[in-house]
């Protein structure tokens, strides 16, 4: 393994329990019903804009990450998204290491999103 996937880690693979939508199927996905919807941007980025119903687990802080994304259900799906997209398939791969059984991400994330 290179030093910079050591580092950076590999982009996430599509699989059977993460897969990444288009802007359009995002939206379509997340309206209507409950969804548990983060943004894993750091508390200022949220604060200039987030996706509405939208809660904010910061990816860089590790420890409030964990707790925080252990008081959600692993058994239902969960949607993420940050500024581009990289974090959030960071975030992805932790939460499937976690247990979670979905997790969705936004294509380009909130960049794409408008």
């Amino acid at each position: 393994m290179s030093l910079f996937k050591t580092l950076f880690g590999s982009k996430i693979e599509q699989s059977d329990k993460f897969e990444i939508l288009e802007a359009s199927k995002y939206k379509e996905a997340i309206s209507g019903s409950k969804v548990q919807l983060v943004d894993v941007r750091t508390a200022k980025e949220y604060q200039r804009g987030h996706i509405g119903n939208a809660i904010n687990i910061d990816f860089f802080n590790a420890g409030e990450f964990q707790k925080s994304f252990e008081k959600l259900q692993k058994d239902k799906p969960v949607y993420l998204y940050c500024q581009s997209g990289n974090r959030s398939q960071k975030a992805a791969r932790k939460l499937i290491q976690m247990g979670f059984e979905k997790v969705y991400d936004l294509k380009g994330g909130i960049l794409r999103w408008h």
